[in-house]
């Protein structure tokens, strides 16, 4: 099965040994994504704002490929703090309304950067065209 790099200069590059996101076959593998901008700086602010400049990290790295929330299937979300689950929960239930991905949230003993949050993301395409 043939993998295929997928970059976007529109989410913060990844800063170690892994890619934005990679597909193979007809899934969509995206890293864990932190609240920092296309440049790489740290947005700081509370869950909600955290976790808003996340899902836009996930949304550029999907329009790249021409892709959307739409298309994600499965999610991860993980969180510094249980305590942060119900507005993070809220603010993530705006950006996927109807139909949400399968997903897992669990709390860490830290995050890099020292953030409140990450997620990942697997989201299907239904054809290449390379």
């Amino acid at each position: 099965m043939k993998k295929i790099v997928i970059e976007t200069d529109q989410a913060p590059a990844a800063i170690g040994p892994y890619t934005q996101a990679l597909a193979a076959g007809p899934f969509v593998f995206i890293s864990g994504q932190i609240p920092l901008d296309a440049k790489g700086r740290l947005v700081e602010g509370d869950i909600v704002v955290q976790t808003v400049q996340v899902i836009a990290n996930l949304k550029a790295i999907l329009a790249a490929v021409g892709l959307g929330l739409k298309d994600v299937v499965k999610t991860t979300v993980y969180l510094a703090d249980l305590a942060d689950f119900q507005e993070m929960n809220r603010t993530y239930g705006e950006f996927f309304p109807q139909h949400p991905p399968a997903r897992t949230t669990i709390q860490v003993a830290g995050l890099a950067r020292n953030v409140s949050v990450e997620i990942d993301a697997i989201a299907v395409k239904k054809e290449w065209h390379t």
